[in-house]
């Protein structure tokens, strides 16, 4: 440890902010790390429980993607299942909308490190140039002779050096980490959409079109009995006796 704030004590009063910056780095790349690996843990198997319980009952999904509320994946497909009857059209923004909403906290602290990517290599650049006016100050030419304090023009280039190291360090390692939340980023796109696809689809086929199906074809009989009464009304009972007897014959 005390290593470290020699090194940076060495490096000036520009290792001041990149010591900042590489913290804050280093404490996104954490939060980041816990989000992801709490988001991904188990996230197939649940997927797979809910589509599979869809086909059978859509109470029993709901309940299932009720009790991973604490995962993106399951508050995505809670959205549209909590829905009372929706129609096909009104469950698929329920699952955009949710997305939307999941997808904002993917991409959090994609600006600072892209921030920290941009600012550290010019606080690096910047010690680089206070380190070598600090080294031409300590150098004394004279008009009779010259002399050199050596070691203060040692420490002005090595509070050159170790400015530009750090800060290029911290950009590098910075921009790996956000690469990596990137890639994960367009993955999860890729499979929330697929998922939400699938459902939907199932909803359509095993819930909305065979409801529908079944209120047309109730529709259809009750037009049917209603015409029957109707005629029964309107035609004479020994009319509708002798037309009785004669198809019976």
């Amino acid at each position: 440890m005390g290593t470290v704030f020699e090194f940076v004590s060495k490096g000036g009063p520009v290792m001041v902010p990149v010591a900042g910056l590489s913290v804050l780095m280093l404490s996104c790349t954490l939060e980041r790390i816990w989000f992801w690996w709490y988001s991904l843990r188990g996230e197939k198997q649940l997927v797979r429980q809910i589509l599979d319980a869809a086909m059978q009952d859509l109470d029993s999904a709901r309940a299932l993607a009720e009790m991973a509320q604490d995962m993106p994946i399951g508050r995505f497909l809670y959205a549209p299942l909590k829905l009372t009857s929706p129609t096909p059209e009104t469950f698929r923004l329920a699952l955009e909308a949710a997305g939307d909403r999941e997808f904002v906290q993917m991409r959090k602290g994609d600006k600072l490190l892209e921030s920290i990517v941009g600012i550290a290599p010019l606080l690096g650049l910047l010690g680089t140039v206070t380190g070598l006016i600090a080294t031409f100050f300590n150098l004394k030419i004279g008009g009779g002779g010259s002399s050199a304090d050596t070691s203060k023009a040692a420490l002005g280039i090595a509070e050159a050096l170790i400015t530009t190291a750090a800060g290029m360090l911290v950009a590098v390692t910075t921009l790996a980490v956000f690469r990596v939340c990137v890639s994960l980023q367009v993955g999860q796109m890729d499979y929330f959409a697929d998922v939400g696809n699938e459902l939907e689809l199932i909803y359509r086929q095993q819930w909305s079109e065979s409801s529908l199906g079944d209120r047309a074809e109730l529709t259809d009989h009750a037009l049917v009995s209603r015409l029957v009464q109707v005629l029964q009304q309107l035609l004479p009972e020994d009319a509708i006796a002798d037309s009785t007897n004669s198809s019976t014959k």
